[in-house]
C-alpha cells in the first residue's frame, strides 16, 4: 500500500490533493487532473440528479447525471476534441450511447441519448440492418467520426434503463477504461452544503461469520453545530472483544435536492487512521462488490444503506485507501477511546462526527447457535447435492463464509418440484453459481419450456438438460421448476387493419410477456426485414416509415419471441 499523509480533522490535510475552482478545501486524490480541458457537454447549467460513486441497487454509479430540465432533446457537445470509439444501442443499461477517446489518454461517455447525429446513425443503422437486430455495439476506428471541442454528438434523452430525462455523463481512463470522478476534471456541480450524517452501526464481529444474525446497534446521532455531530445520547459505545463500524451518510447539493452520494468516509479511533474510503476510481470488474460494502441485510429489510467501514474477506472492491486489520477494531483496555468519522464531499464540504468507545462487560452479546447443513468458505469452491438438487459455487462467488441453510417446502401451484429453500435472499453474492434442480412429473412436451422460477423474483431462466432444470443464477432464495407456455402479447397502439397510415411517421406497439420476458422482436413490410426500436421501460416497440416506402398497400408483420421460445405474430395490411 502506498504511503500516505492522513486527513485527521474537516481542517486538517489530505493524503494529496488538489485546489478546485478556487476553493481551497482539501480532498484525497491519487494523481493530478487535468483542469479546463473539457468542457459541459450540455449548453444549459450543469445541475446533478446523481453524482459519481453514489450507492445504486447492484453497483456503484460510475459517472454523473447532468439534469436536463425534465425535458428530452437538449443538444449534447463534445467535452474535448478527439474520435468516436464507440456507439451503442441496448435495451436496457445506457440505452443509446457514444464513447470518445480523447488525446490525453481519457475516454468521455455520453448514455441515454435520445438520438445519434446523422454520422452516427448512419453507422448505427447500417449494423442493425447488417445483423438485423435493434441492440448493437460497434467499435469505430479512429477517424472515421472526429470531433472537435463543442461539436454536435445528438440529443439527451431517457433511453434504456433510466428513471427520467438526464445524461449520464462518465471519463474513463482509455487504458484501463475504468471510469474516473468527473469532478476531478474541473467539471464542477455547485454545492455548499455539507454531507448528512443519519445515524452509525456497531456491529459485534467475534463471531467470524457476518450475516443477517451479526449483533448490530443503530446509534442515533445530532447535529451541535454547522458539520459536527454527536451521538444522542452522547455516552460512550459500550463494545466487547471484535467489533466494526458503518455510517449512513449522503450528499445534498441544494436544500430537498437530491440524495448523493459523498466522496470520502473516514474513520480514526484514537488519531489513528483505521478506514479510509474513497470515490475518486471505480472499476467495473468488481462493482457488483457494493453488496458486500454496505451492509446487505440490513439493506434488504430497511432501504437503508450502512457504509461499512469494514471489508468482508472475499470483496475485491478497491475504493478502500487507508484499511488496518480489514477495519476490525478490538480495544486493549478498558480506558475510553476518541473516535470520529470524517466525511466530505469532492468540494471539500466536510461533516465531522465525534463519539466515544470504551469496552465494557455489558456490551457482551449472545450469538445465535448456526443451523446450516454445511460450512462454505469464500475461497475455495462450494457444492452441495442431493437427489433433487445440485449446487456447484465456484471460489468468488461468496463474500465470506457461509453457514449454508438448506430445506424445502411443499410444490406450489403450477410447480414442477418442491420448492427449494437455498438459503436465504439476504446474502449477497459476487459472481453466479450453478443450480439445477430435478423436475417432478414434467412431461416430455414440457421439457423445453422448463425454467427455474424463484418465489422471491420470478424467473431465474434456465433449461432442461440430462433430467435437471438448470440455471447460472448470482441469487439465493426459494426456488422450483416451472414451465412458460404462453406467447407475448402484442398490442398495436396506432395501427389496425386496412388502416390508412399516411399521415404517420411511425407505427407503434406495446408487448408484454407474463413469465420468461422478451427475448426477441422483429418486423417486416412485405417480408422484408425492418427496424423495430424498443423501450423495456414503457413495454414500447415501433417502426419509423423510411422514406423510400412506395404509397400503397403494404403488409405488415411483427414476430416477438419470450426466452422460452413462445412465439407471437401479428399481421396486418395497411396503407401509406
Amino acid at each position: 500500500m502506498k504511503k500516505h499523509r492522513l486527513l485527521y480533522a474537516c481542517l486538517g490535510l489530505a493524503l494529496s490533493s488538489i485546489q478546485v475552482q478556487g476553493q481551497h478545501k482539501d480532498i484525497i486524490t491519487s494523481r493530478e487532473y487535468p483542469q479546463g480541458y473539457f468542457r459541459n457537454p450540455l449548453n444549459v447549467a450543469m445541475d446533478a440528479s446523481g453524482t459519481f460513486g453514489e450507492l445504486r441497487s447492484t453497483h456503484f454509479h460510475a459517472g454523473d447525471d447532468y439534469r436536463t430540465q425534465q425535458r428530452i432533446g437538449l443538444p449534447l457537445h463534445a467535452a474535448a476534441e478527439g474520435y468516436v470509439s464507440r456507439v451503442r444501442v441496448q435495451i436496457g443499461g445506457g440505452g443509446n450511447s457514444v464513447y470518445i477517446d480523447h488525446p490525453n489518454g481519457y475516454t468521455t461517455v455520453y448514455l441515454h441519448m435520445d438520438k445519434f447525429n446523422d454520422a452516427l446513425t448512419n453507422i448505427v443503422r447500417a449494423e442493425q440492418h447488417k445483423q438485423q437486430r435493434f441492440d448493437v455495439d460497434i467499435p469505430v476506428d479512429p477517424g472515421v467520426v472526429s470531433l472537435k471541442k463543442g461539436q454536435y454528438i445528438g440529443n439527451a434523452g431517457n433511453t434504456g434503463a433510466s428513471g427520467g430525462p438526464h445524461l449520464h455523463f462518465e471519463i474513463r481512463d482509455t487504458k484501463t477504461q475504468r471510469p474516473l470522478n468527473p469532478q476531478l476534471f474541473g467539471l464542477r456541480f455547485n454545492d455548499r452544503f455539507l454531507p448528512t450524517i443519519n445515524n452509525i452501526m456497531v456491529y459485534d464481529l467475534n463471531d467470524d461469520l457476518f450475516n443477517e444474525h451479526t449483533p448490530r446497534r443503530a446509534m442515533q446521532v445530532k447535529a451541535t453545530r454547522n458539520g459536527l455531530y454527536t451521538l444522542a445520547p452522547n455516552t460512550p459505545i459500550k463494545v466487547n472483544g471484535r467489533f466494526g463500524l458503518g455510517i449512513n451518510t449522503i450528499d445534498r447539493h441544494r436544500a430537498g435536492g437530491f440524495r448523493n452520494g459523498v466522496y470520502s468516509v473516514e474513520l480514526f479511533i484514537d488519531g489513528k487512521s483505521i478506514s479510509t474510503v474513497v470515490f475518486e476510481e471505480l472499476d467495473f470488474n468488481t462493482s457488483r462488490g457494493i453488496h458486500s460494502y454496505i451492509d446487505y441485510p440490513y439493506w434488504r429489510k430497511t432501504k437503508a444503506k450502512i457504509q461499512k467501514s469494514f471489508k468482508d474477506p472475499g470483496n475485491p472492491i478497491e475504493i478502500f485507501k487507508i484499511l488496518e486489520n480489514e477495519g476490525i477494531v478490538s480495544l486493549p483496555d478498558d480506558k475510553i477511546y476518541d473516535a470520529k468519522y470524517v466525511v466530505k464531499d469532492i468540494a471539500g464540504n466536510c461533516s465531522e462526527l465525534n463519539f466515544k468507545i470504551q469496552n465494557g462487560a455489558a456490551a457482551q452479546t449472545v450469538h445465535g447457535k448456526r443451523h446450516g447443513v454445511q460450512l462454505f468458505k469464500y475461497n475455495t469452491e462450494n457444492t452441495f447435492e442431493n437427489e433433487n438438487i445440485q449446487i456447484n459455487m465456484p471460489k468468488g462467488v461468496l463474500y465470506g463464509d457461509l453457514d449454508f441453510v438448506y430445506s424445502t417446502a411443499p410444490k406450489p401451484a403450477g410447480g414442477y418440484s418442491l420448492i427449494h429453500l437455498v438459503h436465504n435472499n439476504l446474502t449477497p453474492l459476487f459472481t453466479t453459481y450453478n443450480l439445477r434442480i430435478k423436475p417432478t412429473n414434467l412431461p416430455p412436451r414440457l421439457e423445453s419450456k422448463a425454467l427455474l422460477a424463484s418465489v422471491e423474483n420470478g424467473s431465474e431462466g434456465g433449461k432442461f438438460e440430462d433430467g435437471w432444470v438448470t440455471v447460472n443464477t448470482r441469487n439465493l432464495g426459494s426456488f422450483y421448476v416451472a414451465v412458460d407456455t404462453v406467447a407475448p402479447t402484442i398490442t398495436p397502439r396506432n395501427l389496425s387493419s386496412g388502416k390508412n397510415v399516411s399521415a404517420q411517421t411511425k407505427i407503434d406497439f406495446t408487448v408484454r410477456d407474463n413469465f420468461s420476458g422478451i427475448q426477441s422482436f422483429n418486423g417486416y413490410i412485405d417480408d422484408r426485414w425492418v427496424l423495430m426500436e424498443y423501450d423495456p421501460k414503457n413495454r414500447h416497440l415501433w417502426h419509423t416509415f423510411d422514406s423510400s416506402l412506395t404509397k400503397g398497400q403494404h403488409t405488415f408483420k411483427l414476430i416477438v419471441t419470450d426466452w422460452k421460445d413462445n412465439e407471437q405474430v401479428y399481421e396486418v395490411k395497411f396503407i401509406r
